[in-house]
């Protein structure tokens, strides 16, 4: 909510396995917005488990 509040795209999607297992939920949004998605996440104190982009065909953390 906070995102599209700043006027980011979002999209809500199941986290890949490849990060984990289990039926959790992931924000995919343009990566041109990243460093205000962090600045927002760390300005609320939102919990968050990690940013993760794919490169190549796997997920890196960025955090």
């Amino acid at each position: 909510m906070l995102l599209e509040y700043a006027d980011i795209e979002i999209d809500i999607r199941p986290t890949p396995k490849e990060i984990t297992a289990g039926c959790a939920l992931s924000i995919e949004f343009p990566g041109e917005n990243l460093e205000q998605v962090r600045d927002i996440i760390h300005s609320e104190n939102v919990e968050i488990r990690g940013i993760y982009f794919k490169n190549e065909d796997k997920y890196v953390t960025m955090e």
